[in-house]
């Protein structure tokens, strides 16, 4: 009898176990739909498919658009991660954001490496060139020819292997640009994309002049094994039935998903000066909300750095002074580009997710410790050695002397170099943008996307940089001219 009622319960536990198991199975669904928010990366720079609408500042677009059906198809919301596209991936990996909707060439490679989507737009290869260059025919035809292509594009792989040389540019707006100004021959690209552009700006200087004989597929990106396919396939599928698609494909791109072109009359264009008037409060507002309290952290924590590390480079312990030489060496040995990517894009992988303002402070701050460490070292052993021994004759101890006689005189000398240093870090904050910071530089590129007027908008961003660079150039000579008073003639 004991022996049965054990069956009994061992029997009912297995069957709670199967209901439980299947009960989680169907209500484990996907973190990123379960927290009723999707995050998606898209570049925000690349018209007509993710950019900033010139009139009301508003991130727009047809994947844009896509992306936020489809949110309504799976009934949560999306919010948007600017992401330039060369680094989209790696902020996919890094758990930046859920999805990348930015026209996502389908290729086996990335099957392999992520997760895809069904196709919400199809189109084929095209080699755009200048109206008057008839040299260019066939693929074949760009043997030896330049070719301006995004480096991560499936399309530099196709330039690349019929033999055209690559020049890597940040996406399709620039390309074009360069092909404009002569610089390059042949453009290959989506034909949804060169439509696009030519609704959008009637520009005749250019034309498709072949095929590049690749059918293209578009759609979304996730990380491998995400469980998001299911219900965005779903969603799209559902979005092709009832026309959501197509409808946004003809207000976006003047033609339908597959790449037949339309007629349409281009959109009128304002005035190049028009433009940058528009433009003068957002890029002002970046460089005051943005780009000068980012220079002014991590200055200030960088000079902290750099006089911690500059006290250990004169130390007469070996361990920590070899410390501090080779934190400079790595510092100064290393591009400030691959120092930002580390602590955005590669701590994650170790658990460490920074948010991009902080991780650029963080970056900032370290490279001007270590250069700035050396102006600092310099400085203090500048000062004579007889300060020094005055100082311990008369009882000061090693902290007293640095901060009442050896700094204040070291600081005289150093302020030259280092005004040259906060110059260049506001120069060098530019960089905050491929880590997500929309800080001067990102707003103009923002700007300039859907108007192609990449000269008045990036010299717009410049006479912003050059004035701050000049008030603080100013501020350098009064504070050596107060400095100075306290030096004997």
């Amino acid at each position: 009898m004991r022996h049965r009622s054990r069956a009994t319960l061992l029997a009912i536990a297995l069957v709670a176990a199967v209901l439980l198991a299947g009960c989680g199975a169907g209500s484990g669904g996907n973190g990123a739909l379960d927290s009723g928010v999707l995050r998606v990366g898209t570049e925000g720079v690349y018209a007509p498919f993710s950019y900033h609408d010139p009139a009301t500042g508003q991130l727009t677009g047809y994947d844009v658009d896509v992306a936020r059906a489809v949110g309504d198809k799976l009934g949560v919301k999306v919010e948007f991660v600017e992401t330039p596209w060369d680094s989209i991936f790696a902020a996919l990996e890094a758990n930046r954001f859920d999805m990348v909707a930015n026209e996502v060439t389908i290729t086996p490679e990335r099957q392999a490496k992520y997760d895809l989507s069904e196709p919400y737009s199809v189109g084929e290869g095209v080699i755009v060139t200048r109206a008057d260059d008839n040299s260019i025919r066939s693929l074949a035809d760009l043997m030896g020819k330049t070719a301006a292509e995004n480096a991560t594009s499936n399309w530099s792989d196709v330039a690349r292997q019929a033999g055209a040389r690559v020049e890597t540019v940040e996406g399709f707006t620039q390309a074009i640009k360069l092909l404009n100004q002569g610089r390059v021959d042949a453009v290959v690209n989506d034909s949804i994309a060169v439509y696009a552009y030519l609704a959008e700006t009637g520009d005749t200087s250019v034309k498709i002049a072949a095929q590049a004989g690749q059918k293209s597929e578009q759609g979304f990106a996730a990380r491998k094994d995400s469980g998001l396919l299911p219900d965005l396939n779903k969603a799209l599928d559902e979005l092709k039935a009832d026309g959501t698609l197509a409808q946004i494909s003809q207000k976006y791109l003047k033609a339908n998903a597959s790449g037949a072109p339309e007629s349409g009359q281009p959109a009128a264009n304002r005035s190049t000066w028009a433009l940058i008037g528009d433009n003068l409060w957002p890029l002002a507002k970046a460089a005051v909300t943005v780009t000068i309290p980012l220079t002014i952290i991590s200055f200030a924590i960088g000079l902290v750095i750099a006089l911690v590390v500059a006290l250990a480079r004169l130390s007469s312990n070996p361990a920590i002074r070899g410390a501090a030489r080779l934190y400079i060496s790595i510092i100064r040995g290393t591009p400030l580009l691959v120092q930002l990517f580390i602590v955005f894009f590669a701590l994650p992988e170790l658990h460490v997710k920074i948010d991009p303002f902080p991780a650029a402070v963080i970056a900032f701050s370290l490279n001007v410790g270590g250069y700035a460490a050396e102006i600092i070292r310099s400085a203090i052993q500048s000062i004579p050695k007889g300060q020094w021994e005055a100082a311990q004759t008369i009882g000061l101890g090693y902290p007293a002397t640095l901060r009442r006689i050896i700094l204040p005189q070291a600081t005289r000398v150093a302020v030259p170099p280092l005004s040259n240093t906060l110059i260049s870090l506001v120069k060098d904050t530019s960089l905050a943008s491929t880590i997500l910071v929309t800080e001067l530089l990102r707003t103009a590129q923002i700007a300039a996307a859907p108007t192609f007027e990449f000269f008045a908008l990036y010299g717009t961003a410049a006479v912003y940089y050059w004035v701050i660079c000049l008030v603080l150039s100013f501020a350098q000579a009064r504070v050596e001219h107060r400095l100075e008073r306290y030096v004997a003639r």
